[in-house]
């Protein structure tokens, strides 16, 4: 009773709106702010940096705790090891599907094609990605401390994963502490509450900045790629996603589109899986009836594995660049940059501008001039905005997918009415 009295009081220039509402009259603001300061929107900024760094202060404790409880929720170490599995296998197959589509849109679209550039032999090599060795031997921490403090999300999976197996076994003993756990987690969710009452006016500094430093011209040149993909994200959130839904779970995938409202537009405006991950477990639990254990355990390990988005966009780009430098691709090539974006998404999702790292791997393994990764770093922006949201997609279309499965789905709240605002 206390928190529908609190949300049906007016909060500020927005009053009564849903979260997602006022994130995108923000948003729109802000575009529009840009457009008339232009390079002097950059003093905007600071309002959205501020936004920025209250969700990454959120996104160790709330993985760290969330996992935690998650696994000590399922007693059953058989039951874990099958929601990993499940969630692994989902996430590595959509993701495939996603770099197929980039793939299929980039041949039909052709961004790139009657660009004629020329590679230049002595461009700049890009940051290399971790390979798949090197990725295996850093999921286990050295030290864990370092690496709750250097934000190390999947070394920081892998210790809450453990720690959480060993409370599980030592049995009463533990329950002290899994009592601590559940209330930091509970903690975290209610901190997470109130910055995201900060969102609308985050979001307004940070599109300003975007739309003052790009402007429109500069855009122009690249709004076919753009608008490709954009248009794949779309077809993969409306078509992939909506389709799993109700056929394998044989739910009303309107009710998960509803819903997935507040996570992606967060996940648009911040640009950050992890970052917009309480706000995709609050969806979970309290739009689409997901159970605690099932959404605390399968969402922050979407939030590092899962890149659906990004798969897709590597299809678009390795595409736009091939054109671009009048180079073309066979069906051997084609196959291997899906094999390799599919893995990559593994190793570079925690990674800080994974998706260019992401690029910069596949431009090296198909052999396409590293020097194309330039031409795209300048949108990757506005790109990162659309692939995020669609990670976030992802990572709730999941969650529902093995609640289901698992019997952990209420679907009376699944197919509860959402009242209109």
């Amino acid at each position: 009773m206390q928190n529908e009295t609190a949300s049906q009081k007016p909060t500020g220039f927005f009053g009564k709106m849903p979260l997602w509402q006022k994130i995108f009259i923000g948003m729109g603001l802000g575009v529009l702010a840009g457009i008339i300061l232009g390079p002097n929107a950059e003093y905007l900024k600071p309002i959205g940096t501020l936004f920025v760094n209250a969700i990454k202060m959120l996104i160790v404790p709330l993985i760290f705790c969330s996992l935690i409880v998650g696994v000590t929720s399922m007693e059953d170490s058989r039951k874990m090891g099958r929601i990993g599995g499940k969630s692994i296998v989902l996430y590595m197959l959509t993701t495939a599907v996603a770099i197929t589509i980039g793939l299929a849109f980039g041949s039909v679209f052709a961004p790139g094609a009657g660009l004629n550039m020329v590679a230049n032999e002595s461009s700049a090599m890009a940051k290399e990605a971790p390979t798949l060795v090197q990725t295996l031997l850093n999921l286990i921490p050295k030290n864990p401390v370092n690496a709750l403090a250097a934000g190390n999300i999947l070394q920081i999976i892998v210790f809450a994963l453990g720690l959480g197996i060993a409370l599980n076994l030592c049995g009463e003993k533990a329950k002290p502490a899994i009592a601590v756990f559940e209330s930091l987690a509970e903690a975290m969710y209610k901190l997470t509450e109130l910055v995201m009452k900060l969102a609308p006016y985050g979001v307004f500094g940070l599109m300003a900045w975007v739309s003052g430093k790009y402007g429109i011209e500069v855009l122009l040149p690249l709004i076919k790629v753009i608008g490709v993909v954009y248009l794949g994200c779309v077809v993969h959130v409306l078509v992939v996603y909506t389709s799993l839904l109700s056929v394998i779970a044989r739910l009303n995938p309107v009710r998960y589109l509803k819903a997935l409202l507040n996570p992606a537009a967060v996940a648009f405006t911040t640009t950050s899986s992890s970052g917009t991950l309480p706000a995709t477990i609050k969806a979970s639990r309290e739009e689409l009836g997901v159970s605690k254990g099932v959404a605390s355990f399968v969402l922050p390990l979407g939030a590092t594995i899962n890149m659906d988005g990004t798969a897709l966009y590597q299809g678009v780009c390795a595409l736009f660049i091939a054109q671009a430098f009048g180079i073309d691709l066979d069906m051997a090539d084609y196959m291997l940059i899906i094999l390799t974006s599919t893995l990559a998404s593994i190793g570079t999702a925690g990674v800080p501008g994974a998706g260019l790292i992401m690029l910069s791997l596949v431009l090296t393994t198909v052999g396409l001039p590293i020097e194309g990764l330039a031409i795209v770093a300048g949108i990757d922006r506005i790109l990162d905005m659309a692939r995020t949201s669609v990670n976030v997609c992802g990572d709730l279309m999941v969650s529902v997918l093995v609640g289901k499965s698992e019997n952990e789905l209420d679907e009376t709240v699944y197919n509860k009415e959402t009242p209109a605002a």
